[in-house]
């Protein structure tokens, strides 16, 4: 394990992230759970109600092996994700843009998926809390989407930002 700090994708029980991510901070362990705004509706109403980006999933900010020893024993903690012999660890310059994601307002509609996206207009976005990252556009139902790729942790994050976040050129999808 290397000596700096770094972020990993803790796999928690199902509905437990919150509880997982107190618990970790009750400990002074630095624990992110990214959020989102979303309707739920019932036969009788509706309510909005906060749900997690990425469920099951909390990240940690590891510095010590001490601390990634205790943020593995914690109640509804089940497993740190990997993929192979490797963890998943997420920088924190990733951490920073989804905590401005989630937090930014104009930004409507964030879901994650796995699936790859398929080829679009590679844009970059120009203005908001975003500005600077490169995304592909979806055009779905008239809406132009933006898909900011995360490779550490093999998903999709989908967001419905406004057409004027983006610059008007093209970028080269290599």
């Amino acid at each position: 394990m290397e000596k700096q700090s770094c972020w990993y994708v803790l796999y928690v029980r199902s509905r437990h992230e919150k509880k997982v991510c107190n618990l970790l901070n009750e400990k002074s362990i630095e624990a992110f759970l990214p959020e989102v705004k979303t309707i739920r509706k019932w036969s009788d109403r509706k309510k909005m109600i906060m749900k997690p980006l990425f469920p099951s999933y909390v990240f940690v900010n590891i510095k010590s092996p001490s601390e990634f020893h205790d943020a593995l024993s914690t109640y509804g903690a089940c497993a740190y994700i990997r993929f192979g012999k490797e963890y998943a660890k997420v920088p924190g310059n990733i951490i920073d843009k989804i905590k401005l994601l989630v937090n930014v307002d104009g930004v409507t509609d964030i879901e994650t998926n796995v699936q790859l996206p398929k080829i679009g207009d590679i844009k970059k976005i120009t203005m908001g809390a975003l500005s600077g990252l490169d995304c592909e556009i979806l055009k779905v139902d008239n809406a132009k989407k933006i898909i900011v790729r995360i490779d550490s942790l093999r998903q999709n994050i989908t967001a419905t930002i406004p057409s004027y976040f983006l610059s008007q050129q093209t970028l080269n999808a290599s």
